[in-house]
């Protein structure tokens, strides 16, 4: 099977995943798509894992969506710039002190919501803003596996340009 005929096939398991209409076998062999779309991904991106960490999780995507930020000092709507079942990086005017812990709503496409507290990992100043990169505190595994249909949901519309 050539690439082209890999990527039509496991595009249907995904929309079949995000519809919820997989038998346990089907499921099993989304997943494993999953994880060697991203490895190559992953590699492509030059990427280093983690011990212990699969390339699904280190997989980072561009992707806008809404997210409401609130920390001691301040609170903001902003924009995701990229994506990641690990986190989010997002561009602010100020940002929240490195020791801050971030409470977050992340708006995902079709209404859904992910709620919790994230942690300040990296702040890059700019010219004009701040490149703020968050870490998800304790994600719950059923906004893990929304978080990863989006992620991929964005993998496959970008590779159909």
């Amino acid at each position: 099977m050539g690439l082209a005929e890999w990527l039509a096939a496991f595009r249907d398991l995904h929309e079949r995943a995000c519809a919820d209409k997989l038998s346990p076998a089907e499921w099993v062999a989304y997943r494993e798509g999953r994880e060697e779309l991203a490895r190559a991904l992953v590699a492509a991106q030059r990427l280093t894992l983690k011990p212990g960490e699969a390339p699904r999780q280190a997989l980072r995507v561009a992707r806008a969506l809404q997210v409401d930020l609130e920390w001691p000092r301040g609170q903001v709507r902003a924009i995701t710039i990229d994506l990641s079942v690990g986190g989010f990086a997002t561009l602010l005017a100020k940002a929240p002190a490195t020791s801050d812990e971030v409470k977050y709503v992340l708006k995902l496409p079709g209404g859904a919501e992910v709620k919790g507290v994230a942690r300040v990992v990296d702040i890059r100043v700019q010219p004009a803003n701040v490149r703020v990169a968050l870490a998800f505190k304790d994600l719950a595994e059923p906004d893990r596996d929304r978080l990863e249909l989006v992620i991929f949901d964005t993998v496959l519309q970008q590779l159909a340009r």
